[in-house]
């Protein structure tokens, strides 16, 4: 899904993407190994069966919408279905096939999709990007255990502003044994680009009742002030606090990933631009607490099923794309 614009403006159809070489989709795209693999499909070595086998979805995904489409791979029409074909089919497919490739006696569990921004050289090349991260999702055993505590309650109207009464640390997966969940790790509740993220999320919360997806929030460190400012305003859900910081160190394939601020933010033109995103939005913020631990997004299906999806925010400010979340939530409820 995010090489889809890219894809779509270089011309080409769809046959002729999916016929390019690792080093073209590496290079014209900047497409991650990972990705291309799911994208080619590589589970056979016979293309023809891969062509016959993306036409035979393309034919059943169009028929149904308008039977005037011409079906040749190579007309000009099918240019301006790639980026359909791209985002339906490449989510959908990798997300099955991950769900399917490994099964427990418990059930399935998904070997997941992992995703983030990529990182440019920095001022001029003179400052070197944050190092490349794993195409491997987190081990389901790294958050299983994670001991959290509920800062805040699912807001409703007339709730007292916080709730007064401390509540007992839990085991994390409790709160996906019988539903899926989304858990949205902010770097700070203060940071303008944080809280720009929480609320864009937790606005389509609607949906995500609909999916049968809970929705939470998680941060590292606990100042009651951010906390009363970030909740409900920004985000109206269920708040939890993440005391080890062990969903931060998932993230980061066992340890913090973290970035100074002069590096991470004022010389990192992806991290301006994502201010600027959060900026137009007119939302209030801070500079209290610690702001260098960067933050993620996690999709965890219900009961033992695994982690499905993961965003890693390798830029300062970079979000989770809305649309890939839902898709991800859709394709595991109709899974599981």
């Amino acid at each position: 899904m995010q090489y889809a614009d890219k894809m779509e403006d270089c011309g080409k159809a769809l046959s002729e993407l999916i016929n390019l070489s690792t080093t073209d989709l590496s290079t014209q795209f900047e497409m991650k190994r990972g990705h291309i693999a799911r994208f080619i499909n590589r589970t056979t070595s016979d293309d023809s069966v891969k062509l016959r086998a993306l036409a035979a979805r393309r034919r059943s995904s169009t028929m149904h919408r308008d039977d005037s489409i011409p079906k040749s791979v190579g007309s000009n029409s099918s240019n301006s279905l790639t980026r359909s074909h791209i985002r339906s089919n490449a989510a959908s497919d990798a997300l099955e096939q991950s769900m399917a490739d490994m099964k427990i006696k418990e059930g399935y569990v998904f070997k997941g999709i992992v995703a983030a921004e990529p990182a440019e050289p920095r001022a001029c090349g003179c400052v070197n990007p944050p190092p490349p991260i794993s195409d491997q999702v987190a081990p389901y055993g790294t958050v299983e255990n994670i001991s959290v505590q509920k800062l805040t309650p699912e807001y409703k109207i007339g709730m007292e502003p916080l709730v007064k009464t401390k509540a007992p640390p839990l085991k994390v997966s409790e709160l996906w044994r019988d539903k899926p969940a989304v858990f949205l790790c902010l770097r700070r509740p203060g940071c303008i680009m944080c809280r720009a993220e929480a609320h864009q999320l937790y606005s389509r919360k609607a949906i995500f009742d609909a999916l049968g997806v809970q929705l939470f929030a998680v941060l590292h460190e606990q100042i009651d002030s951010e906390v009363k400012d970030f909740w409900p305003r920004y985000w109206g859900g269920v708040v939890l606090l993440d005391r080890g910081r062990d969903f931060f160190k998932a993230l980061g394939g066992g340890k913090l990933l973290k970035e100074k601020f002069l590096s991470g933010f004022l010389l990192n033109p992806r991290s301006l631009s994502n201010y600027k995103r959060a900026k137009a939005m007119h939302i209030d913020y801070n500079f209290k607490g610690e702001g260098e631990i960067k933050g993620g997004l996690f999709i965890i299906g219900m009961g033992k099923s695994g982690i499905a999806y993961q965003f890693i925010e390798r830029n300062f400010g970079d979000w989770a794309p809305i649309a890939e979340v839902i898709e991800i939530c859709t394709q595991m409820q109709n899974f599981q």
